[in-house]
């Protein structure tokens, strides 16, 4: 299948690129110390259409074909994966609302996410259920013509910043899959309580919390899609997702690649530019063919997702995501190494992307879950 990219795609590149040269570079150091979540940065992204890049012009979105959107990602996150995924995951979850939620809900959030005004997260993952999303204990019980929501969300993006989510909970109890539904939750309802963790190794500009949802009422009509089926809806988007973590992962092993390039053509040693060792020029090489091989996959998935080809997607969403991820903080790592004691510490960015690749191999679906899937599509 082609993934050629085509003159509008590098153009999207290159706006990105700018973006992230000029807007991104020069404070990541400073929001990935003090944690800032980049509320202005957002909104200025929004206004180039790089937040929410799927949304539908008719919501005020770009409209962004799912290889753009790789390309955005990619860029946002060589220029700096924190403040990347905090702009890149500003519209988490609004995909459910685009494809199964009702036109007032679209109207309402779309607009608003996609203009930089609000930001949406996707409540998920809960502290004892991870990968086994159906075993998720959040629950949800009918009273009336409101329903009421009970649980605990884990490692939720965007969870104290967010004005709306995308809340997963079981309507059907001991049903497993078969019971959850999809709800839309405004953050500022009674019993929503999110809890930032401030503790994360890395990508510490964008925001992460723990959940506590406690006798949250919302009316009937804030059901996405329809009861009972909110994860075969959440399959939905396993792909795209996938692929956009490993569109993140290249980003990343390309702005560690691209930083120790820099550094190997001006450090010297032994009277000599160390990027003239051939052990340092091989270590490059390795990278460089890495990341396009990444790269590669990335943009074969992407096509995939397009075409609406359900298993071509998930194979080789799962095979982007793996390779890209694993092998991003392999380039990090010897990234690192091309810098030595300097990579070290924080005067570099060296040790920065060391640290933010390393979720890639986690959310979005743990490198051994990536392995099952695609082992379940060969046999």
């Amino acid at each position: 299948m082609s993934f050629t990219t085509t003159g509008e795609h590098e153009a999207i590149r290159k706006a990105v690129r700018d973006f992230g040269e000029e807007e991104l570079k020069p404070v990541a150091r400073e929001h990935d110390k003090e944690q800032i979540y980049p509320e202005d940065l957002r909104r200025t992204a929004a206004d180039l259409d790089f937040v929410a890049p799927h949304i539908p012009e008719e919501y005020g979105g770009a409209g962004m074909d799912m290889l753009a959107r790789c390309i955005v990602t990619e860029e946002l996150w060589r220029a700096d994966p924190g403040l990347g995924s905090a702009i890149g995951s500003a519209g988490f979850g609004s995909s459910m609302i685009l494809k199964y939620g009702d036109e007032w809900m679209k109207e309402e959030w779309l607009t608003r996410i996609a203009a930089g005004e609000s930001a949406s997260c996707s409540c998920i993952s809960e502290p004892a259920h991870g990968s086994n999303v159906a075993g998720i204990e959040t629950h949800a019980e009918k009273d009336g013509d409101e329903w009421v929501l009970n649980g605990n969300k884990m490692w939720i993006t965007n969870g104290t910043v967010a004005d709306v989510g995308v809340v997963m909970a079981k309507t059907t109890r001991d049903a497993g899959h078969k019971g959850i539904t999809a709800f839309l939750v405004p953050t500022d309802l009674d019993g929503f309580q999110p809890t930032k963790i401030d503790n994360k190794l890395g990508i510490r500009a964008s925001d992460l919390a723990e959940v506590v949802i406690d006798d949250v009422r919302i009316p009937e009509e804030n059901v996405i899609g329809e009861v009972d089926k909110g994860f075969y809806q959440l399959m939905d988007f396993f792909a795209s997702g996938r692929t956009g973590v490993a569109a993140q992962a290249v980003g990343a092993a390309q702005g560690a690649f691209d930083a120790a390039l820099d550094y190997a053509g001006e450090r010297e040693q032994f009277d000599q530019k160390i990027g003239e060792f051939q052990a340092i020029r091989h270590k490059l090489a390795e990278m460089a063919t890495d990341i396009e091989a990444a790269r590669s996959l990335v943009y074969r998935a992407a096509a995939n997702v397009e075409q609406e080809n359900p298993d071509q997607a998930a194979k080789f969403a799962s095979m982007a995501k793996l390779f890209a991820s694993e092998h991003a903080v392999d380039v990090a790592d010897e990234a690192l190494q091309v810098f030595g004691g300097a990579g070290y510490v924080s005067d570099h960015p060296a040790e920065r992307y060391y640290r933010d690749a390393r979720i890639t191999k986690i959310y979005e679906g743990t490198s051994e879950i990536q392995k099952n899937i695609i082992a379940d599509r060969l046999l």
